[in-house]
């Protein structure tokens, strides 16, 4: 009996395993098509049947995107603007979550829920009165106009206020009977512990916002403050498109989020789980 127990637990590892595998190839596939295809010439991106493996290996789309764009500004730009927003959710986000999952504040749930409704209007609808009011402030087209509106990610503070609401209450219960205020028990008693709902809410408010496209386009209007997917619009024209120049940037682009990933993920997929524990 135990040896057909074994047997039967074993194939059913196999069986996950070819199916994680074939998960596996579903997903990395898309990121070796555009490694490839970003050290293929033109004629090869644009061959008709499209072909996975380049003829010929060049670098030549690399030195394209470097010699059009003033990549290291535009780097710059958009480490700078995503970081200054992953910081400023990572802590708002933290302290709002944690007001709304701890404190005893009169009406809260309906405030939540007006917070979480802004997550169903979408960005066009804000876009033309975003662009007026920051024009009549006078921060079109710098770093305090870029990061101003996004202080704060109604999906990060949900996130937040999940994984604190999972969290037992014996700790905060005994910092209080020890004379704690609530700024202490939040600052040295519960953010210590949702370091892995921190992480996450970093890596997803950094990956959304060094993507972002539209965003960054509609509020900066020259070079020197464009961010990288906003550089990638310059291959796009009304009649052209520079296939191979585009691929290559778009590496370059997903490079950093790609090896930041490969580090945190465990961080990541640990406070996604948690979070979700309980609502």
């Amino acid at each position: 009996m135990k040896t057909k127990l074994v047997s039967e637990r074993g194939t059913a590892d196999f069986i996950f395993g070819i199916l994680a595998f074939c998960l596996l190839l579903i997903v990395i596939y898309p990121l070796l098509w555009l490694m490839l295809s970003s050290l293929k010439f033109e004629t090869d991106i644009i061959q008709y049947p499209p072909g996975m493996w380049p003829q010929d290996f060049t670098i030549q789309q690399y030195v394209r995107v470097w010699e059009k764009l003033p990549l290291a500004t535009m780097f710059r730009n958009t480490f700078v603007f995503s970081t200054l927003v992953t910081l400023s959710n990572i802590l708002f986000c933290a302290m709002g979550g944690y007001a709304f999952a701890r404190l005893p504040i009169k009406g809260k749930n309906i405030l939540f829920i007006i917070v979480i409704m802004t997550m169903m209007v979408p960005f066009q609808i804000i876009m033309i009165p975003l662009y007026i009011i920051e024009h009549h402030l006078g921060i079109l087209d710098t770093f305090p106009g870029l990061v101003l509106p996004r202080l704060t990610w109604p999906f990060a503070l949900y996130l937040m206020r999940q994984f604190f609401i999972s969290m037992p209450r014996d700790f905060e219960e005994s910092a209080r009977i020890d004379g704690a205020s609530e700024y202490r028990i939040f600052w040295q008693v519960m953010l210590p512990q949702c370091i892995p709902a921190v992480i996450t809410v970093g890596i997803m408010t950094f990956m959304n916002n060094w993507n972002d496209l539209v965003y960054p386009l509609l509020l900066t209007n020259s070079v020197r403050m464009r961010t990288l997917s906003a550089g990638l619009a310059m291959f796009v024209g009304q009649r052209t498109i520079e296939y191979g120049a585009t691929l290559a940037a778009s590496m370059i682009s997903l490079l950093p989020l790609l090896i930041g990933y490969i580090f945190m993920q465990r961080y990541f997929v640990r406070g996604a789980v948690l979070s979700g524990i309980k609502g």
